[in-house]
């Protein structure tokens, strides 16, 4: 039982899960589930009784039974408490503060990252506000690879999406150059396919290979379908850079999207065995989102940005070269308004970010959220300023496949600009190479637009 007193009513929290899903800000998603503050009275309250309880606690009190779920046994039996040592003693209240002082740099949590379980980050961050989530997240560089390097200080990577509601390959690449030529994609180009059919996966794997390899770009594809679909792939010889699968906090939703985390570790073995990487070994992206778990109906009476939190140590276990959190995808039952994409997009980072994760965040909400482009150039600033990994580029920020509201390959130039930062190195090198842009990052007028367009008149069937 955990207790507080606040303007002289005392409140009673039977358990970490219930004291977790009441210390958090607002959520439309735990109002839905029934486990959210009752008022923001019982929210403070919530706040201050858990800113008392031992970091320490977190390692004997589940909130989803060890016995009945495979990502708590995978965060407990993968707990180094050499690591953790350090904060051993600390509350989390004690952790914030230790979080936001001085003394503590990247390479101090970038240490410790091991040493912190889920819940212990999503504890301390409902108790932070959003300044103190980006000044925290912004200390910690974590550098991944694969054909470049991501992640390093004073630079900002792109993944290039370029859906097409049929697959058309030529739109596909038209989307690609235009794409190019705005200085993104050094994350990925990836691919969100309307088809799970095999064949057509692998056409569009090859498609891919093809515009890497004939301009040189040091860069990797992905085209995100399910794993199962792309080990089938693999099995047939396709070019697989990347393998993409969508995660969660909790067996059951991993379940929902029909993995585990042994067929996960089959699928990385197969990427790993095929040995595309150039600069690093990174080789698998995973997918997120707060309110997957509640959707799923596999949240454990568990809060959506502490499910979020653990599926974040799912991909730890993986070595990503990417994690994106497609903050405000699933709609406006679970993130109401933009202010609550903002909140939970700054959570997610710094949560991530705290576990030793390459974040990255697709700043984005559906057309039927109360939220709109100034939400998300908000968001989209603050994460720059927090240090993130990388964002989308979408043509125009509209994903006619996906239909929903994205960044766009101008907001990454924006972003960029504003905050002084540069994509990943090999790849502003090849920029500069191509005369897409100079040495200092600018786009350059005179690019090479008919080259680039001939290759994609050859991409038709």
């Amino acid at each position: 039982m955990y207790r507080a007193r606040w303007h002289h009513v005392s409140y009673e929290f039977a358990d970490l899960r219930e004291l977790l899903a009441k210390a958090t800000p607002p959520r439309a998603g735990d109002a839905l589930a029934g486990i959210g503050a009752r008022s923001a009275t019982e929210n403070v309250a919530a706040k201050m009784a858990l800113a008392d309880v031992p970091l320490a606690r977190f390692l004997c009190e589940a909130v989803v039974p060890y016995e009945e779920d495979e990502v708590t046994r995978l965060i407990i039996d993968g707990h180094d408490a050499a690591a953790f040592a350090p904060v051993s003693h600390l509350t989390v209240g004690g952790f914030r503060d230790w979080l936001l002082s001085d003394a503590v740099d990247g390479a101090v949590l970038g240490a410790l990252a091991p040493g912190l379980t889920p819940e212990m980050v999503a504890a301390v961050s409902k108790i932070m506000r959003n300044q103190d989530l980006i000044l925290a997240a912004r200390k910690v560089h974590l550098v991944t690879r694969f054909r470049n390097s991501i992640g390093l200080p004073g630079r900002l990577s792109v993944r290039l999406q370029p859906n097409h509601p049929t697959d058309d390959r030529r739109g596909i690449a038209a989307s690609i150059v235009d794409g190019l030529l705005y200085g993104c994609g050094d994350a990925v180009i990836g691919v969100n396919p309307a088809s799970d059919n095999v064949g057509r996966i692998v056409e569009l794997l090859c498609m891919l290979d093809d515009i890497v390899a004939r301009f040189a770009i040091p860069t990797q594809s992905c085209v995100l379908t399910h794993v199962t679909t792309t080990l089938e792939a693999i099995g047939r010889g396709a070019p697989v850079d990347l393998v993409f699968q969508s995660i969660g906090g909790t067996q059951a939703v991993n379940t929902s999207f029909g993995v585990t985390l042994a067929l996960l570790e089959e699928a990385r073995a197969a990427a790993l065995a095929l040995r595309r990487g150039t600069v690093g070994d990174n080789v698998m992206y995973f997918e997120t989102g707060q309110g997957s778990a509640l959707s799923a109906d596999a949240h454990h009476g568990v809060d959506q940005q502490t499910l979020e939190a653990r599926a974040y140590a799912v991909a730890r276990r993986f070595a990503p070269l990417l994690v994106n959190t497609v903050v405000g995808f699933i709609g406006p039952e679970y993130l109401y308004d933009g202010k609550q994409i903002i909140r939970a997009g700054l959570e997610d980072h710094f949560c991530g970010k705290l576990l030793g994760l390459p974040m990255g965040c697709d700043v984005c909400y559906t057309n039927h959220a109360e939220a709109d482009q100034d939400d998300m150039d908000v968001l989209l600033t603050l994460l720059g300023a927090a240090g993130v990994t990388f964002v989308m580029g979408v043509p125009g920020a509209d994903d006619i496949m996906l239909n929903y509201q994205s960044t766009s390959f101008h907001d990454a130039l924006y972003l960029r600009d504003v905050l002084s930062l540069r994509p990943a190195p090999e790849f502003a090198a090849w920029l500069a190479r191509m005369g897409i842009a100079d040495d200092a990052g600018r786009l350059l007028p005179e690019a090479p637009t008919r080259r680039l367009l001939e290759h994609v008149g050859g991409l038709a069937p």
